[in-house]
Order: structure tokens, then sequence, then C-alpha cells
């Protein structure tokens, strides 16, 4: 296995959700004790308003708001990274260098969605995003939710050119696509599992961590997973993967986030439900999350 290089951000990423009062608006005391949870369950850093965290309707004075809340409750002691990628280059860049100014310590950038570019458009668009700040940049892909793959050759081109640059969150399942990434990407360019099903076989190839979707629900859990792989591990690693499998699987049967904040709920740390066009959780996905939860002893 090729030892994966270091990363100012850590293995462990949980993708934070973003709690919701009642009326859906932001409940920002219960981002504080999120925060505050994940940071003892043992992450190492945090992404904020992510697709977890519902970015596609949570607007960009609210990110702001929610950004502000993450950076007071760390209080400096993991790093916060700001999703801040849109399918507009030019949004995307004024949007990047206002959150820069919070004081945030790194940035995600997706796959410009809907729009389709060519892979040099992508190499453009993430060339201008990065260029605009002086941060860490985090690129994201997700064929699933933008229709379009960026290749490896587009991603390992970006790792070369752009200094700032600094990982991947790779949610493509496309194992070939990052094992050329991780054995091909400069010193200091590192992958992350976008999938938290996936950390396992990516970590295994060279990949550095996860950005994780789970991990909100037990961060303590996983971080002990990415711990293990870490460390070579592979017994106590392939036992945790087992066990956590089939709700990793659960929490994807609709779409992201309905069923994690369901499952908070469920824990007794309950984050509010989504905003529409999502819906929150049938009584039936409920029944089956509870049975699913209970099986592998996380309530």
């Amino acid at each position: 296995m090729r030892k994966a290089t270091s990363s100012p951000f850590g293995r462990f990423i949980p993708a934070m959700i973003t709690p919701f009062n009642k009326e859906r608006e932001l409940d920002l005391n219960r981002v504080g004790e999120l925060v505050e949870r994940l940071i003892k369950g043992g992450s190492d850093a945090l992404i904020v308003n992510g697709t977890t965290g519902e970015s596609p309707t949570v607007f960009y004075s609210q990110k702001i708001e929610l950004f502000k809340a993450v950076l007071c409750a760390t209080d400096n002691r993991i790093p916060v990274i700001a999703n801040v990628g849109d399918n507009s280059t030019a949004d995307s860049v004024a949007f990047a260098r206002d959150v820069a100014k919070l004081g945030v310590d790194g940035i995600m950038c997706v796959v410009p969605y809907y729009n389709k570019p060519p892979q040099e458009g992508l190499y453009r668009h993430f060339r201008m995003v990065a260029n605009s700040v002086e941060l860490p940049v985090i690129l994201y892909n997700i064929p699933g939710r933008c229709v379009i793959n960026m290749t490896s050759e587009t991603t390992l081109r970006l790792a070369y050119d752009v200094e700032n640059i600094v990982a991947i969150k790779e949610a493509s399942g496309k194992l070939d696509q990052i094992s050329d990434i991780v054995v091909n990407a400069p010193t200091g360019f590192v992958v992350y599992s976008g999938d938290d099903e996936a950390t396992l076989p990516i970590m295994s190839l060279g990949g550095h961590g996860v950005i994780s979707t789970i991990g909100n629900v037990v961060p303590d859990l996983m971080k002990e997973l990415v711990s293990a792989l870490s460390l070579g591990q592979t017994d106590l690693a392939l036992s945790l993967h087992q066990r956590l499998q089939p709700l990793m699987r659960a929490l994807f049967v609709t779409a992201n986030p309905i069923m994690v904040k369901e499952a908070m709920r469920l824990i007794g740390f309950d984050c509010g439900g989504v905003r529409l066009p999502l819906i929150d959780a049938s009584p039936e996905q409920s029944t089956m999350l509870k049975s699913v939860m209970q099986s592998a002893g996380v309530i």
C-alpha cells in the first residue's frame, strides 16, 4: 500500500449536517452543540455546508451566518473548511473571497453541476477559484450529483499546477481513477473518500482519510476505523467496517441528508428536518433505520 502524504486537515472529517429549528431556519445554538459533539468524537476538521449540510437550500447570507457560528464554536481547536462551490465560476470566486475573510482554514469546491462543463472548463473553474484565495482548497468530485465526472487527468493537472489545491474528496466510485490519482499525485496532495462505504478500499489504495456523512452519527466509531486503517490494523478496520456498513448503506436509501437527520433524531440529538424539495424520512424509513442502528449497537 502506498503511504499517503500529510494533510493540514487530518484524516477524519465529518461533513456536518446543518441544524434547523421547527421553522426550518438555522438553529445556531444547536450548531454549537453539534460542533462540540463532533470534536469530542475525534474529528480532525469539519466540512461546513457541503452536500450533507444542505448547501443547495442554504443561501449565501445564511452560509455566512453558519460559518461564523462554527468558527466561534470550534474556537481554533480544529480546522474549519467551508464549502463555497457553485456552478458559476464568478459567483464561486466572489463567495470564496468573502468566506476567506471570516478566518476559515480552508475551502471546498465542488464540480460545477447542471451546466456540464468539459474537462478544460473544470480545470479553469477550479484554478480561478483557488487563485482567488490564499487558503488550502479541497476539490469535490461527485458525478452522481453533478452529472459529469472529473477525470484523474484533470485532477492531477490541477494538483500540479495550483499550489494551494491540496486534496480531493472523491465520490466517483471509480477505484481505478482514484488509484491513478493516489499513485501519481504530487507530494502534499491527498485523496479523501467521499463515500463512507468506500473508506476501507480507498485508504487501502493509499487514500488519506474520509470526509464522512456517518461521522455525524457515530464520530467515535468512524474515527476508530480511519485510525485503524492509517496504522495498518486491518483486522480491527475490517471489523468496524463490517459493523458500520449496514448503517452506511441505510443512510443513503434516499437523498442525503434525509436519513442522517433522522438518525440524529433517533440517537437523541435532534437537529431538525430537511428543507424542501427534500422531505423528512417516512415512518417506514425511520423504522428500518432504527432496526439497523440497533443491530449495529448505535442505539
